[in-house]
């Protein structure tokens, strides 16, 4: 019996031992009610208002945003190239910290390394150092750097002295003798002078390699320059733009005819020249429309 009786009462369940809460619920009277402490307490927390943070003053929104800006300047300032006037890097500071331009620089630099490029680094960015950003009147678009020695400096269709001047250039000033009463051929092919005026003479590329044309092409240097035609067209009124040929006629497809003067005709190169640039007088429509406005017209013949 005993062996039986040890035997059932193996078999046998042991009651569940009661915890403290079932044992508060019972003495209490609640009758054995289910409770679950768990979701009493997220009830509780959804139930529970939620306190807010007090609304930012106006005065806290803009200390904010000056402080996010002037972080940003912090860091793009780092990768401003070397001889960026200042004034066009307070308009173009944005481009210099996107992974596109990263990439150029990287690529330029490697470049440098391996073969000659052109201009040189302190000559590349010489459209930014020649008239400050907002003082810019015309803006005259080419494609590629010359990539003969001691030509390119930094502004398209010009060369520094004693080169000659390139066989398009030797056509604008054809146009010009028959355009502007007085002018006379100056005897070399650098336009300082007129960008020192306010004519903004940039190339879509900004760096080629030595004898190889377009070879810096598709690099990255299309998105930066479009960037700049893109701020003149958006805060600046009353430009001219003289676009000279297809590629020059693309890029600057998205200008607004309405707040500016866009100039169209065949590039200036032997090619195409006699096709509509000769006749075109886009230096005088320009003088004509600057002065329209009241501004100084650009003294052509100042080179």
């Amino acid at each position: 019996m005993i062996g039986q009786k040890t035997i059932q009462s193996f078999f046998t369940p042991v009651p569940k031992k009661r915890s403290s809460l079932e044992a508060f619920i019972e003495a209490d009277g609640c009758g054995g009610e289910q409770v679950t402490p768990v979701k009493k307490t997220k009830q509780e927390d959804e139930e529970r208002p939620q306190v807010s943070s007090p609304p930012l003053s106006p005065e806290q929104l803009d200390r904010i945003q000056r402080n996010k800006a002037a972080a940003l300047q912090k860091l793009a300032a780092r990768h401003v190239p070397e001889g960026f006037g200042e004034s066009w890097k307070e308009a173009l500071l944005a481009e210099f910290t996107k992974p596109y331009f990263t990439q150029l620089t990287r690529f330029i630099s490697e470049e440098r390394k391996r073969c000659t490029v052109y201009p040189p680094p302190h000559q590349v960015f010489t459209w930014t150092q020649m008239c400050e950003v907002r003082d810019v009147k015309v803006v005259i678009l080419g494609q590629d750097p010359y990539h003969g020695p001691n030509q390119a400096h930094g502004l398209c269709f010009s060369v520094q002295q004693p080169v000659p001047p390139p066989p398009s250039l030797e056509n604008m000033y054809k146009e010009l003798q028959t355009d502007i009463e007085g002018f006379v051929h100056p005897g070399h092919g650098d336009l300082t002078g007129w960008a020192k005026q306010g004519v903004l003479l940039l190339n879509a590329v900004l760096t080629v390699r030595a004898h190889n044309a377009n070879s810096h092409k598709d690099r990255g240097w299309e998105q930066f320059t479009d960037a700049v035609v893109s701020w003149l067209n958006k805060n600046l009124d009353g430009l001219v733009f003289m676009l000279w040929g297809a590629y020059a006629q693309k890029k600057g497809v998205s200008i607004d005819r309405k707040r500016h003067l866009v100039l169209q005709t065949v590039h200036p190169s032997p090619l195409s020249v006699h096709r509509g640039f000769f006749g075109c007088r886009h230096f005088s429509k320009t003088n004509s429309y600057l002065e329209k406005l009241g501004k100084k017209p650009i003294d052509w013949a100042d080179l």
